[in-house]
């Protein structure tokens, strides 16, 4: 038994923060409705790297759902979306600030026509306060949610992190809002609306820059390898492990662009690095050197510690090194490249790079489900190409005859009306 089976998901989601959403619902069971305009998803055209296919920014993210399209501008799609409306468990949306509402269908409306309906809704900045109207990308969020501003190095400008911590990140905050509101309904019948910013899940993602913040009043971060005195707000501080350990990235050979292996110096394997590392860097008393006998003393010289480590590291792979610091229990991992991770036994095994085909593109690999459920595990299914369930959708969720999807078809509930020449 899959554990959503019996929720139906009304999903007008698109691009990528709506759909990682909707995409992890159906992986937990739920029947979800992909509801498109006839003119589809954006991103099903979106970096195509096959001719006359669904993109791959389409295909990863819209897996195990069913499509229907209906134009919302024809009084008879209007009349599909109320339908679906009355039959389905939970709407989505993640369209631009009052495009619902100019349809006619906002939130009041919605829970008028359905009140045991909970509508998900993803904005950038939400629907209160003076960003409301502002559009947002994943780097905008980024930037306005305080992740940019403490990513990268002091003197170098700000990153975004590879990590689709706006989008992404988004969606699974409205998972769990999803969730939550899905539970309260079945005790009390009633929907309700949940609304997730993207800049709001963004700045709960870099919750410990907002620990650091507030330390600044009181003291200087002393874990941090770059002087943090007077500063009134959190730096970049590139590698560093950000919490209470020493931690940072270490060069190992043959030196390319992922030949690094992340290393946490804990202060119980201190002896055991120092006198595994010291003799063959001509520093024998490392593990007595009174520059780095207590936590307090190895962060104020680590600068010293990651040059050693970093010349020790010249000499082996990262998992060279790595396999050297496991049997001193020493907190290790190798930067894994996408490439690492493609061919990655581990990553194979645990079923997060999985090989799905698809019926104009043929193979392709998405990644698996993060939330393993015992009882229940995912199943994963390709996405699906536009329009391909309308008529199963119309029959099975709606009861309707085929002289009535005949009929709904030739008044354009289903289609854009065609161009006058």
């Amino acid at each position: 038994m899959e554990a959503l089976k019996g929720i139906r998901i009304l999903d007008m989601t698109h691009v990528q923060a709506g759909p990682t959403c909707s995409q992890l619902l159906a992986w937990l069971g739920a029947d979800v409705i992909k509801f498109e305009s006839p003119a589809g998803d954006a991103t099903r055209g979106q970096l195509r790297d096959v001719p006359n296919a669904d993109s791959l920014y389409f295909t990863m993210l819209n897996c195990n759902k069913r499509s229907i399209t209906v134009n919302m501008k024809s009084p008879d799609g209007q009349k599909v979306f109320v339908e679906l409306l009355m039959k389905c468990d939970l709407v989505m949306e993640n369209f631009g600030p009052g495009v619902l509402d100019r349809l006619g269908f906002p939130w009041e409306k919605i829970h008028e026509i359905n009140p045991r309906i909970v509508m998900g809704s993803i904005k950038g900045f939400g629907s209160s306060g003076p960003y409301a109207d502002f559009k947002a990308y994943e780097n905008v969020a980024q930037a306005m949610g305080g992740a940019m501003s403490t990513t990268g190095v002091p003197e170098g400008p700000p990153f975004v992190t590879g990590a689709q911590i706006g989008d992404s990140g988004t969606g699974l905050h409205l998972a769990i809002g999803l969730l939550a509101a899905l539970r309260q309904r079945d005790r009390t019948g009633e929907g309700q609306y949940v609304e997730v910013a993207m800049m709001d899940g963004v700045m709960n993602l870099c919750r410990v820059k907002w620990r650091d913040h507030q330390r600044l009043t009181r003291q200087t971060l002393s874990e941090y390898s770059v002087p943090t005195e007077g500063l009134t707000f959190t730096p970049r501080a590139g590698n560093d492990s950000g919490g209470g350990q020493l931690g940072n990235a270490v060069k190992c050979k043959p030196g390319g662009p992922n030949d690094y292996l992340y290393v946490v110096v804990q202060e119980a394997v201190w002896d055991g690095l120092a006198k595994r590392i010291g003799p063959g860097l001509g520093h024998p008393e490392l593990a007595t050197d009174p520059r780095f006998a207590k936590i307090a003393d190895r962060r104020k010289n680590q600068q010293e510690i990651w040059r050693m480590l970093d010349q020790f590291g010249s000499n082996y792979t990262k998992r060279e090194l790595m396999a050297i610091l496991n049997e001193l229990d020493v907190p290790c991992g190798p930067i894994m490249s996408t490439e690492d991770l493609a061919n990655d036994e581990h990553v194979r095994g645990r079923e997060m790079y999985v090989e799905l085909d698809h019926p104009q593109r043929g193979k392709w690999y998405n990644i698996g489900m993060p939330i393993k459920l015992s009882a229940s595990p995912a199943k994963i299914e390709r996405s699906p190409t536009l329009g391909e369930h309308t008529e199963e959708i119309l029959k099975e969720v709606l009861g309707w005859s085929d002289a009535d999807i005949a009929a709904k078809k030739q008044a354009g509930a289903f289609s854009l009306p065609p161009k006058a020449k």
